[in-house]
C-alpha cells in the first residue's frame, strides 16, 4: 500500500511542476505588465498632473482643480490583422520583447481558436502604426488591436473565425463600438499593410461586424465622384491607387488592381451611401 502511495505521489509532482511551469511561462513578461501598470496609474493619479502646467502663464495665473465628471479610455474602433508568423507563440515573444519591433496588440486568436489577451482594452496598444481612417490619425489612441495567427497565405481556421466573432460581440456592446467601425489593418495603411489577406468580411458583416454591399446594386449617377466616396468610407486617398487597393481587399477580394471597373463602382456607390 505504502509503495502504491509513493508511486502516485511521484507521478503527480512532474504533473504539478509542468502546471507550474506552464502558468510561470511569461511570469517574467507579466511583472514588467504589472510594473508599467502601476507607472501609469501614478501618472493618472497624480495630483495635480505632472508636466502639464502651462509654461507661457505665470504659476499664479494657473490652478488645479479636481473634476469629478471623468473617466477612461473608451475604444471607438477594433481593428483585425493577421499576425504574418508561424504560430501564437512566436507572436507573442514578438509582443513581449523590448527594444526590437516594439509592436503589441489587445487580443491574439490561435489557430485552434483560442484567445490570449495581452494589453488592457483600456491602454493603448501599439498595433495600428501609422494609419488613417476618415479624420483619426492615430488609431493606437482609439481602437483595439486583434491579431489573427495566420502566415498571410494559409485560410483561416474554422475555429479562428468563431473566436473572431465571439470577441467582436463582447466588444460591440462592452463599447457601444459602431457596426462601421470594425475594419482591417489594410483599410487604416493601405500603402504599407495587406492585412488580414482573404479574410471572410461579408460573414462578420452578417453578424453587425462591419458594413457590406447589398445583393442587389443600382447603378452609380454619371456625375459619381469615386475618390470622394473612398474619403467618405474612410480611406486614405492621399494615394488614390493604394487606397483603390485597399478598398478591393476588403470589399471584392477576387481582384485587388489598383483600378476601379464597373462591378467596383456598383459596390463603392453603395457602400457609400450606407457610410453618409
Amino acid at each position: 500500500m505504502k509503495s502504491n502511495r509513493l508511486h502516485t505521489v511521484y507521478c503527480v509532482i512532474p504533473i504539478l511542476l509542468f502546471v507550474s511551469c506552464s502558468t510561470n511561462k511569461y511570469a517574467a513578461t507579466n511583472k514588467v505588465y504589472k510594473m508599467q501598470a502601476k507607472d501609469y496609474a501614478k501618472t493618472i493619479s497624480a495630483f495635480p498632473p505632472i508636466a502639464q502646467s502651462i509654461d507661457s502663464l505665470a504659476a499664479d495665473s494657473q490652478s488645479w482643480v479636481g473634476s469629478i465628471n471623468f473617466g477612461i479610455r473608451k475604444p471607438n474602433f477594433v481593428i483585425l490583422h493577421h499576425t504574418a508568423q508561424k504560430s501564437t507563440d512566436q507572436t507573442i515573444r514578438t509582443f513581449t520583447v523590448k527594444g526590437q519591433s516594439e509592436v503589441s496588440a489587445h487580443y491574439v486568436i490561435g489557430r485552434d481558436g483560442k484567445v490570449v489577451q495581452m494589453v488592457n482594452d483600456y491602454l493603448r496598444a501599439h498595433h495600428a502604426g501609422t494609419g488613417r481612417w476618415g479624420n483619426d490619425t492615430d488609431l493606437n489612441s482609439s481602437s483595439i488591436g486583434i491579431e489573427i495567427d495566420n502566415d498571410g497565405f494559409e485560410p483561416y481556421s474554422e475555429n479562428q473565425i468563431q473566436g473572431v466573432i465571439k470577441i467582436l460581440a463582447v466588444l460591440k456592446k462592452r463599447y457601444k463600438i459602431p457596426t462601421a467601425n470594425f475594419i482591417g489593418h489594410s483599410d487604416i495603411a493601405p500603402s504599407r499593410k495587406p492585412d488580414p489577406h482573404d479574410f471572410p468580411w461579408k460573414r462578420l458583416a452578417q453578424k453587425g461586424y462591419g458594413l457590406w454591399y447589398d445583393e442587389i446594386l443600382n447603378p452609380p449617377p454619371v456625375e459619381f465622384d469615386t475618390k470622394l466616396a473612398l474619403r467618405i468610407i474612410g480611406y486614405d486617398i492621399s494615394n488614390i491607387s493604394a487606397a483603390i487597393v485597399a478598398f478591393k481587399r476588403h470589399f471584392v477580394q477576387i481582384d485587388i488592381t489598383p483600378v476601379l471597373t464597373p462591378s467596383d463602382k456598383l459596390i463603392l456607390f453603395n457602400l457609400y451611401n450606407k457610410y453618409l
